[in-house]
């Protein structure tokens, strides 16, 4: 398995070399392609990035960072990327496991005992209340890691939204999630939730730092992301982006007022990243470099890298997801008719997108409508940043399939 990684991860990088130079060519063709794409779809601002394993081939900012100030967005505008901290996370946990200090198929109650008695909700009786029955499986950083914890977001699974009003309980976004009931077994399906929050409490736990204070010293600060954080400092105020959202399906972007964000409470591994593109880039290179960061640091063993980029969920599909709650997310198929799977931390398609990415590229996205991929056969990565709800909303996902497109077409 690893063997097969190794391969594709060093045959993208001796093409390193031809992709730059057939982007440097024609790299001016992706701007234009770009800016009418956003214009026709009618989003405010965004800006993207692409990138080899050894260089940054395209750089693109678009419109306002509000409407009231006329200021323009630039390639230092700041975002936040809400769940592109997931991967972030991936990495710290996985560098706790290449030091031993966790084991992917050990109880996550050995750390958090509370995760030691956690109950599966099945249905509800003739009176609505929650039917809950002790977990026969325990939750594992592996079934953490890939999503199959049984965890869920009240997004996208409608019994969790059903529970959380019978309970009472709910934790607004970007908040770290509490201790909730498993909506199935641990490893059994496929579901996107609050796994990685709870991936975060395990780093945090383990290693004695926050959250903030671990990625600071073990990823961002050595791969040199300076405008990567969980608390966001006011000096950078006039750099953050405003966010836009859709008031009903199909309507106007209506603007939020732009505030400087409070300080988080705690450290939410699931969400609570503000960044750049060329931040981001920075993480994606690493991840092409199999661990290397551009000055050399290797954040991560290349075996690990592999690892991580393998489907580690069968036959199970991911990265599709119905909708309970359309004011927050469309409904999510990234690739419609392909059954994708999961790594540690990254939706990998096991089937090339036609004009686009590899087989066995590496994506994800946060709930704002900011979004990237890696491909390591082709040796490219993309990032685009846009912000505005619903997530997955047919006009933002246009504009990325055009700027993948318009990518590999250069």
């Amino acid at each position: 398995m690893h063997e097969i990684s190794r391969r594709q991860f060093g045959g993208a990088l001796l093409l390193a070399g031809a992709g730059a130079r057939g982007v440097r060519a024609a790299k001016a063709d992706i701007a234009p392609i770009l800016e009418s794409s956003l214009q026709q779809h009618k989003i405010p601002a965004a800006v993207a990035m692409a990138a080899t394993s050894g260089k940054i081939t395209y750089t693109g900012a678009f419109g306002k960072r509000d409407s009231k100030s006329g200021v323009a967005v630039t390639p230092e505008s700041i975002f936040v990327i809400a769940s592109m901290t997931k991967p972030i996370t991936s990495v710290a946990a996985m560098q706790l496991v290449e030091q031993g200090k966790l084991k992917l198929e050990e109880p996550a109650s050995t750390y958090i005992p509370e995760l030691g008695s956690l109950q599966v909700l099945h249905g509800f009786d003739a009176k609505g209340k929650p039917i809950l029955k002790p977990a026969t499986k325990p939750v594992t950083l592996r079934t953490l890691l890939t999503h199959t914890s049984g965890f869920a977001y009240d997004i996208w699974d409608a019994d969790m939204q059903r529970y959380e009003k019978e309970s009472g309980t709910n934790s607004p976004l970007g908040t770290v999630a509490p201790l909730t009931p498993l909506m199935f077994e641990p490893g059994t399906r496929w579901q996107y939730g609050t796994s990685a929050d709870w991936s975060g409490r395990l780093v945090e736990t383990v290693s004695g730092l926050t959250l903030e204070q671990y990625f600071q010293k073990n990823i961002l600060g050595p791969l040199g992301m300076r405008d990567t954080a969980f608390t966001f400092p006011a000096e950078k105020f006039d750099r953050l982006v405003g966010e836009y959202r859709r008031r009903k399906p199909d309507g106007p972007l209506v603007e939020d007022p732009r505030t400087l964000p409070k300080p988080p409470k705690a450290f939410n591994g699931g969400g609570g990243l503000y960044s750049t593109a060329g931040d981001y880039v920075r993480f994606m290179q690493m991840i092409l470099r199999r661990g290397q960061g551009s000055s050399g640091v290797q954040i991560l063993q290349p075996k690990t890298v592999d690892w991580m980029a393998t489907n580690q969920i069968g036959d199970v599909s991911a990265g599709k997801l119905k909708t309970v709650r359309p004011d927050i997310s469309s409904d999510v198929d990234f690739h419609p008719g392909f059954k994708d799977g999961f790594g540690f931390g990254f939706l990998i398609n096991a089937t090339a997108y036609e004009g686009r990415r590899s087989a066995g590229s590496l994506a994800w996205g946060g709930i704002a409508n900011t979004y990237f991929w890696i491909d390591p056969r082709k040796d490219v990565a993309g990032v685009l940043m846009m912000q505005f709800l619903p997530f997955a909303d047919k006009e933002g996902l246009a504009v990325l399939g055009d700027f993948e497109r318009a990518v590999y077409a250069s």
